[in-house]
C-alpha cells in the first residue's frame, strides 16, 4: 500500500534514508577510532630533545668516517643471501655492523654483522636471512681506536645491485666540518 500524508512515519522512504546515512556515519566513525587506537603511529617521537642529541652524536660519527676517508660498496647476492662489503680507507676493524632501516616500518629493519675476510684485505662477509628490497636507510658502523664511525645514506636496495656508501657529501654538518 503506498504511503500518504496520514500514514505512519515508518511507511515513508525518506526517514529510512536519513536513518541509514546516520547509522553508516556512526559505524564508519567507530571503525576509524578502533583502527587508530589499535595501530598507533610509531613515527612520532615523544622525546624530541633526546632525538636531537642523538642527531649530533650521529654527525660526530659520520665526520669521523669522513676524516678516515671511508668508502664502501655493498653487494647483496639474491640466491645465497650473502652480503659482500668492500671497505676502503684508514680503518679496517675486525667486524662491521650493517643496518638496513625501513623509513616507515620498523619490522622490516635488518641488522647484519659482517666479519673481515682473512684472505682479502678490506672485504667483509655476512649473511642476510631474507630478501630486502625498496627504499632503505643504509647504515654501516665500525670502530677505530675506540671511537665509532658511521657511513649513512638513503639508497634504493635491491638484490644483485651494488650500493655505494661514502660517495655523497655529508648533509647537515657543514658547520661542524673543519
Amino acid at each position: 500500500m503506498p504511503a500518504n500524508a496520514s500514514s505512519p512515519w515508518h511507511h515513508h522512504l525518506w526517514p529510512w534514508i536519513i536513518i541509514g546515512v546516520l547509522a553508516t556515519s556512526v559505524t564508519l566513525s567507530l571503525t576509524m577510532v578502533t583502527i587508530a587506537v589499535n595501530n598507533p603511529d610509531n613515527l612520532v617521537n615523544d622525546n624530541y630533545y633526546e632525538a636531537g642529541k642523538g642527531i649530533n652524536r650521529s654527525l660526530d660519527r659520520e665526520l669521523l668516517g669522513q676524516s678516515l676517508k671511508l668508502k664502501a660498496s655493498v653487494h647483496l647476492d639474491e640466491l645465497t643471501g650473502e652480503v659482500d662489503l668492500r671497505l676502503s680507507g684508514d680503518s679496517q676493524p675486525q667486524t662491521l655492523e650493517l643496518n638496513l632501516i625501513s623509513p616507515t616500518q620498523p619490522e622490516k629493519d635488518r641488522k647484519i654483522m659482517l666479519t673481515r675476510s682473512e684472505s682479502e684485505p678490506g672485504r667483509y662477509l655476512g649473511q642476510l636471512s631474507d630478501k630486502v628490497e625498496g627504499r632503505r636507510f643504509v647504515e654501516l658502523l665500525g670502530t677505530e681506536k675506540g671511537q665509532v664511525w658511521r657511513l649513512f645514506e638513503e639508497e634504493q636496495v635491491a638484490h644483485d645491485t651494488t650500493l655505494m656508501l661514502g660517495d655523497e657529501a655529508l648533509q647537515g654538518a657543514e658547520h661542524l666540518e673543519k
